[in-house]
Parts: C-alpha cells; sequence; structure tokens
C-alpha cells in the first residue's frame, strides 16, 4: 500500500516538469503527507494539464457518506477496471500524484522506511480521481493512489507499492483511452531506479511533518 509520502518540491518545480496550469493558491512543503489530507494532483482539463487541490482518500460519486474515503486511500490495479468504487473513475478520470518519495513500514517490526528515486527527483505517481456531490449542492473532489505488485526491493519490506509512473508514460496515463494499454501501465516501478533507507519512528505520527524525517537512521 501506499499511506505517507512526501512532497517538498516547489510549485515551479512541478510547474516545470509537468507543465501544468495552477489552481493552486500555495503549496506548503510537506514531509508527511497523510490521508485526509489536500494534496496537488496533476488531471486533464480541456486538452491542459491542471494542478488541481483534492482529499487524498477516494469518495465515489455515489457514495452517501464522504467518510468511505478514508478507507479508499489507495487503488489495487489488478481489480481497478472491475470494482465498482473505482471503474468509472478509471475509464474517465485518471491523475498523477506528484512526489518527492513515499514511506513504508516493515512489517516484521514496523520499521518504516523512505523510498525515492536518485537525488530524491521529482516523479508521479498514478492516480484516480473523483467529485462527490454533498445533498446541499457543495462537491468535493477526492483521489486514491494506485498500487500493484513489489519490485525486488520493495518485496524485502511488503508485499506491494505505489504505481510509480516513468516520464514517458504520464501522458499515456492521462490520455491513452484503451483499457489494455492503461493496464500494462500499472506495473512495479524500475528496481534499480529506486532507494531505500530506514528512517526514525517519528514519521508513524502524521503530526510530525519536517526534512528530518527523510533522514536515514542506523
Amino acid at each position: 500500500m501506499c499511506g505517507r509520502f512526501a512532497l517538498y518540491s516547489s510549485f515551479s518545480a512541478i510547474k516545470e516538469y509537468a507543465d501544468v496550469l495552477n489552481k493552486i493558491g500555495k503549496l506548503d512543503n510537506n514531509f508527511n503527507v497523510a490521508p485526509g489530507q489536500i494534496i496537488p494532483i496533476i488531471m486533464q482539463e480541456y486538452g491542459k494539464k491542471i494542478l488541481e487541490p483534492v482529499k487524498w482518500g477516494l469518495v465515489p460519486f455515489w457514495a452517501k457518506d464522504p467518510k468511505i474515503g478514508y478507507r479508499m486511500i489507495n487503488t489495487r490495479a489488478e481489480t481497478i477496471a472491475e470494482k465498482p468504487s473505482f471503474k468509472a473513475a478509471f475509464k474517465y478520470r485518471r491523475c498523477l500524484i506528484p512526489a518527492n518519495g513515499f514511506y513504508e513500514w516493515r512489517k516484521s517490526d514496523k520499521q518504516p522506511f523512505y523510498i525515492h528515486l536518485p537525488d530524491h527527483e521529482l516523479f508521479t505517481f498514478a492516480g484516480i480521481w473523483e467529485e462527490w456531490h454533498h445533498p446541499d449542492g457543495s462537491s468535493l473532489r477526492t483521489c486514491s493512489i494506485i498500487t500493484t505488485e513489489p519490485n525486488e526491493t520493495m518485496q524485502k519490506i511488503h508485499e506491494r507499492m505505489p504505481v510509480i509512473l516513468s516520464r514517458e508514460d504520464e501522458d499515456k496515463w492521462l490520455k491513452q483511452n484503451e483499457q489494455k494499454e492503461l493496464l500494462s501501465l500499472l506495473k512495479p516501478f524500475d528496481n534499480d531506479l529506486i532507494e531505500i533507507h530506514p528512517v526514525s519512528k517519528a514519521v508513524n505520527s502524521y503530526k510530525n511533518n519536517y526534512k528530518e524525517l527523510l533522514q536515514k537512521v542506523e
């Protein structure tokens, strides 16, 4: 799964990375992004890439209670095309979720690890988004990070990992319409392109949010 991640690149860095239009007034560094928080996603709107603020935790358009979103922070790649909660978003509302790295906990001893690309490069998770309408007329946009089976490195700590898209696959994920082609993008990331190290258990609390969380511990 993917239950925490870090995003501390500036808007200008994200804009340069993805050539997006901004719909976010301010983008703060977040070294411990947690479910239920508002995060930026890159979505396609009228042929343009838009940086849009949404809540992390998918609320299907048909849901009666938005609290369901806390159970849908992740979507399994293997069932995304069939599950009622996800299939409409998979078909019509795909997005990119910018990140600098993510955290995962080893099951045997609950030790947290930080996983990132070389030089802590900006990258994107494959995601889906939804718009839920409240009876009072207000609306809520939410998202979910797609997960898949782990690569060799991730197998050592967990049985799942988030789908990290290569640069050449990002536009395909936003624009492609063929289900078979889209599903082929939801694969483990190249094992040689990720780095991993143990970090402090201070990351266990979402209230802790500072750069030192990324540092390696012995």
